[in-house]
């Protein structure tokens, strides 16, 4: 996993994007389409270096070819059947290929909903790498189906590698689509419909898409949702100058008419100006969606420093202003601190008859019955998930007991720490309660823009490690660190 770009900046309407978009996220109405585009970053070839070979056997040149759909269907002419065409998707997409950031960051989303058009597995692949729980929709009969448990449901409308005799492939199976997988075709139309879709690495030359959107703006005419397309905008001058001014003025304008072609679907176009800005943005969008979630790390065997009954109140406290002040809670329910730390955000909740547990606090126990060879994997991936969902982590204590019933830092809270640095996560230190806390305040100190980044924390620190500080003082500077990261993650700079 790879820290955000601390230099990237989002524009206006990238803020607009990313406010409008999260906040769907948020109400559980969003939904995400992934192209080709995603795919080739990782390291897989495109349509027409699928098709080049297949191509040189029908004496045409690919690279002049525009009808792709076409092409594959002479070679199926011309040979009588796909077989050849279908050991060239299995050569293509069946091998291995590295997650890139766009990956990882669309699978820390909290969409439960996938689109793609593309052939290889590395979109599932990613979802279970991130430890959620994926459910494929490959084939009519299966959409029926419901896989128990499953947090996000990936839609392959042309197929996938695993089924080659099956995908999408030719000019025919296109103009079959409808009699073979019209199911899909009703599916899509009712995610057009009843949620806002997030277009990534798609090209929108994709025939069969096009004429769903059509429908759908045939039936609800000027009355559409609006959706989101992420794209470069092609530069003006050629960096290494093989292409003439004419040349990049006459991509720039054709960009700028399919853009406003698209409109007509209800797609607004979300510019970069480079595709490297792609994944800082999708950042961005996370961190705006987790902002309000708050993780509490902590472990405490031995409530030394300041014993177990001022760590309590503290850690119920905490628990209590985390609601209170309109964040929620998100934890493993581990014994001790994490167990006082909930029972002070429940008190919150029942305070107010308006807000509901469900909305407020997430709570996820950590795996049991792990076999031992397998524990820390699973461990790690279930912190990831959690601290995945949140927009900073609070650390107080942080001890186990080692060899000998000996006092020893937790190695837990340590890998929390560890994962919320590499995600790019505030994190706010308790330090006058020792241990685990007090290394990360004491680091945070000595590096505040790697633990706290754009945030004005110095006095708050300060506080926060204090042996004199009252709980109602660490309380407060936990809170306004809160408040702060907040703001950051929200765009209102």
């Amino acid at each position: 996993m790879s820290a955000p770009d601390l230099g990237f900046v989002p524009s206006r309407d990238q803020r607009r994007f990313i406010t409008n978009f999260g906040a769907k996220v948020l109400n559980g109405e969003a939904a995400l389409f992934v192209g080709a585009g995603a795919s080739r970053s990782a390291g897989f070839v495109d349509w027409k270096a699928l098709l080049r070979s297949i191509a040189e056997d029908l004496d045409l040149d690919v690279d002049k070819e525009h009808d792709l759909l076409a092409l594959a269907q002479y070679h199926v002419n011309s040979v009588g059947g796909r077989g050849e065409l279908n050991q060239q998707l299995i050569d293509a997409f069946a091998r291995d290929a590295t997650r890139t950031d766009v990956h990882e960051i669309m699978a820390r989303l909290p969409i439960d909903t996938v689109w793609t058009t593309n052939y290889d597995q590395l979109l599932e692949r990613t979802y279970e790498a991130a430890g959620r729980c994926v459910e494929i929709k490959l084939s009519i009969q299966n959409l029926a189906q419901a896989r128990r448990g499953r947090d996000v449901t990936l839609y392959k409308m042309h197929g996938c590698v695993t089924q080659p005799h099956d995908a999408v492939l030719t000019k025919q199976d296109y103009e079959l689509y409808d009699a073979t997988r019209r199911l899909f075709t009703d599916s899509l139309k009712g995610d057009f419909i009843e949620k806002t879709l997030l277009f990534v690495g798609f090209s929108f030359t994709d025939p069969n898409v096009e004429r769903i959107l059509a429908k759908v703006r045939e039936q609800l005419g000027q009355n559409q949702r609006t959706h989101y397309w992420i794209t470069r905008r092609p530069p003006r001058v050629c960096p290494k100058g093989v292409r003439s001014n004419a040349d990049m003025e006459y991509d720039v304008r054709k960009a700028e008419l399919q853009s406003a072609d698209i409109e007509r679907y209800g797609i607004q176009t979300v510019w970069v100006a480079e595709y490297a800005d792609i994944p800082p943005l999708l950042k961005a969008l996370e961190t705006f969606v987790t902002r309000g979630g708050v993780f509490v790390a902590g472990a405490a065997m031995d409530p030394a420093p300041l014993g177990s009954e001022r760590l309590n109140e503290l850690s119920r406290a905490l628990g209590h202003s985390i609601i209170g002040q309109g964040f929620n809670l998100v934890s493993g329910f581990g014994i001790g601190i994490a167990e006082q730390t909930i029972l002070g955000a429940f008190h919150a909740i029942y305070e107010n008859a308006m807000v509901q547990p469900a909305d407020r606090v997430l709570i996820r126990p950590f795996p049991g019955h792990v076999p031992a060879s397998a524990r820390a994997n699973a461990f790690r991936r279930h912190r990831e998930d959690l601290i995945s969902r949140v927009g900073a982590l609070v650390v107080l204590a942080g001890n186990k007991a080692g060899p000998d019933d000996k006092v020893v830092l937790s190695t837990g809270v340590e890998e929390e720490v560890e994962i919320a640095l590499s995600l790019g996560k505030p994190i706010i230190p308790v330090g006058m309660s020792g241990h685990v806390a007090q290394y990360a305040w004491t680091a945070a100190n000595a590096d505040p823009d790697r633990y706290l980044p754009g945030i004005e924390c110095k006095s708050e620190l300060t506080i926060l490690g204090n042996a004199d500080s009252t709980n109602e003082q660490i309380v407060d500077a936990v809170i306004t660190l809160l408040q702060r990261a907040e703001r950051i993650a929200s765009t209102k700079n």
